[in-house]
């Protein structure tokens, strides 16, 4: 093991979980199948109902996640009055795959885990919806698009709601198709058209891992229900826990962008800027973390598999930190962070009971102020007339009043500055990781310096020094219907961490075997707390030294750069290693298979049909078909057989 893994690695007690058992739905909890139905039944109107609903398909599609959010609003309530005992609920549908010793059902489970997804889907869903209504105004294929941001929701629900892994793999590669749709729905441009089919590949090797992973669950357990797994994992020996795991991990590396599988993130901004926002927020990169925690009785089993997830977190958010210096384009910078975020909650979640309810506090964190971050660079990309090189910005901050003050607040929540969102989730998990492993605490400190740097960079030449806009640019504000939903997800980047704080430990905590119960909302000083911030404001000071208001920035990049910049602006060289080791020696095999084949294979069985042709063509020839000849044969044939006998006796 190298000194990284035996530096991180520290021994998991493995103790017998004690996961509520799910009690029988009632009242509104009997309807929890509504919240899915609604955007995958509006999705299938639209995508068949042609242009009947061109001009009022996308307000329908805006209702349908709207109705969503309201029907898991209503669980939410519900739970709440409910003993911590009771908080998990399960509603049978349909009996899917009954075989052999196999009765595999449909079903949803909601409880804490699953229903804080649900809000955060269908509340950040209905406001991008809401902001792509102004955004997508000229757009000709509207419907079309708000269809796949439905499917999109829905697919993503299924994900959360679903009551076994099978289910569950069901929305998930749901996911992954809504995700090829939308990155590349502008595909008459073939940078688009190459994104999607990337993500769609990349998650494939993921997905293999995902369904092999549940296919064990089956032979191991007999069923692929969470209550089977969650009850069956304590007997798991070392090795299947172990494997199941990195399995699991895998599929979670390629929906959630993870190291080594996270070369299609960055290519995926291709697609509309609203898209960016609900994969980088709502759905898609979130799935990845909901599964490892989902599957935290499997995890607890393994201390191998555990440890990789906090290799796996720790080197994933120093990748994207890394990657969000060097880029220039507003959209890949904050695609970057979301990498690196994410891998503070792949961290989390590694560590195990004492990290799993900081892993979603800071999912749920940074949905707010990443979506907000996202559809802020919407609204500044639709006043320069979608350009998105930060090199051509400068100085927006009067001309995009609302934009300049919301995007701000998501800025503060992602660098951790106090009393944002971010600075409640984020600081909670720093402190965790130190606590678990000194070398995994200071990895994720200098990440928050990092993070502090390259959001300063992208703050100060976007909205501060001087103006560097082209010609023919006249910067302007969005629309109401545009700039409605980044107040209100403002709101969230500051008050968010505030409100859900103090409670979010007890909160999940029954759902997920969690130990970590939250911290004082207002003020929590410790001294890695303190070095933390220290750190932080060092990586904002860099930044105004480099990229300050009075610093001259040219409106192109410099023609010289450190080869850590080169790196960062080729993703670490993600595209060239995968080419080199897997898509140059895949293609030169199947170069190999093919000529083997044609002329292996196909050349025998070619061979042998002609040695066949050949003899059949000889033996032809003695089927004349005259009487005469058949005639002369036989008597020449007896005159031999006489001879042979005549010649036998005399000897």
């Amino acid at each position: 093991m190298s000194p990284l893994l035996l530096a991180l690695a520290v021994p998991l007690q493995v103790v017998p979980l004690e996961v509520p058992t799910p009690v029988a739905a009632t009242g509104v909890f009997s309807v929890a199948w509504l919240s899915i139905a609604a955007p995958a039944v509006v999705a299938a109107f639209l995508m068949l109902s042609g242009r009947v609903a061109d001009r009022w398909g996308h307000l329908l599609a805006t209702l349908a996640p709207i109705v969503s959010f309201g029907v898991a609003a209503a669980m939410f309530v519900a739970l709440l009055g409910r003993p911590v005992e009771q908080r998990s609920v399960a509603l049978p549908l349909w009996s899917w795959i009954p075989t052999g010793g196999w009765d595999i059902s449909v079903g949803l489970q909601v409880d804490q885990l699953s229903i804080t997804f649900a809000l955060l889907i269908t509340g950040v869903g209905s406001l991008i919806h809401v902001y792509s209504i102004g955004y997508m105004a000229h757009d000709e294929r509207r419907r079309r698009f708000f269809a796949y941001l439905n499917l999109f929701v829905a697919a993503m629900l299924l994900l959360v709601l679903s009551d076994n892994y099978l289910v569950l793999f069901v929305g998930w590669e749901g996911v992954g198709l809504a995700s090829y749709l939308l990155i590349g729905f502008w595909q008459h441009k073939p940078t688009a058209a190459t994104a999607a089919k990337k993500a769609f590949v990349v998650n494939r090797v993921g997905d293999i891992g995902m369904s092999i992973a549940v296919m064990l669950m089956l032979a191991t357990f007999g069923s692929s229900a969470f209550t089977a797994v969650n009850a069956g994992s304590p007997q798991m020996n070392g090795t299947t826990a172990t494997v199941m795991g990195l399995l699991l991990l895998l599929g979670a590396c390629g929906k959630s962008a993870q190291v080594p599988l996270q070369s299609w993130l960055l290519d995926a901004m291709e697609g509309p800027t609203p898209v960016s926002a609900l994969i980088h927020a709502a759905t898609m990169v979130t799935a990845g973390v909901y599964l490892v925690v989902r599957s935290h009785a499997v995890f607890a089993q393994s201390e191998v598999a555990s440890l990789v997830v906090v290799v796996v977190g720790t080197v994933t958010l120093l990748f994207g930190a890394w990657i969000g210096c060097a880029k220039d384009d507003i959209k890949k910078v904050l695609a970057g962070s979301t990498m690196s975020q994410i891998g503070y909650m792949m961290l989390a979640a590694g560590i195990g009971p004492a990290g799993y309810a900081f892993a979603i506090f800071h999912l749920v964190t940074h949905g707010f102020f990443k979506a907000n971050m996202f559809l802020g660079a919407g609204s500044v990309m639709h006043a320069m007339d979608d350009d998105v090189d930060m090199r051509h910005y400068g100085a927006l901050a009067r001309a995009l009043p609302v934009t300049f003050v919301t995007f701000a607040a998501g800025y503060l929540a992602i660098i951790g500055f106090p009393f944002f969102a971010g600075f409640y989730s984020k600081d909670h998990i720093i402190e965790a990781a130190w606590e678990h492993s000194t070398v995994a605490g200071a990895c994720a400190i200098i990440g928050a310096g990092v993070t502090a740097f390259y959001m300063t960079r992208l703050m100060l030449m976007t909205f501060a020094g001087q103006k560097r806009w082209r010609e023919h640019v006249h910067p302007h504000e969005s629309p109401l219907v545009m700039t409605i939903p980044l107040v209100v997800l403002g709101i969230g980047s500051v008050l968010g961490g505030l409100v859900l704080n103090n409670a979010i430990g007890s909160w999940l905590n029954p759902a997920v075997d969690g130990e970590s119960e939250g911290a004082p909302a207002l003020i929590h000083v410790t001294v890695i707390g303190v070095v933390t911030m220290v750190v932080v404001l060092a990586g904002v000071a860099v930044s105004f030294a480099f990229f300050g208001p009075r610093r001259s920035i040219p409106d192109t990049a410099p023609a010289s750069r450190s080869p850590f910049t080169v790196a960062g602006r080729n993703d670490l060289y993600g595209d060239a290693f995968n080419e080199a080791v897997f898509m140059r020696p895949g293609q030169s095999l199947t170069t190999t298979l093919a000529y083997v084949d044609a002329h292996g294979v196909d050349g025998a069985v070619r061979g042998l049909a002609a040695l066949f042709a050949g003899v059949s063509a000889g033996l032809r020839r003695w089927q004349s078909g005259f009487v005469r000849s058949y005639a002369l044969t036989m008597l020449a044939g007896a005159a031999v057989v006489g001879a042979v006998l005549i010649l036998g006796r005399l000897g």
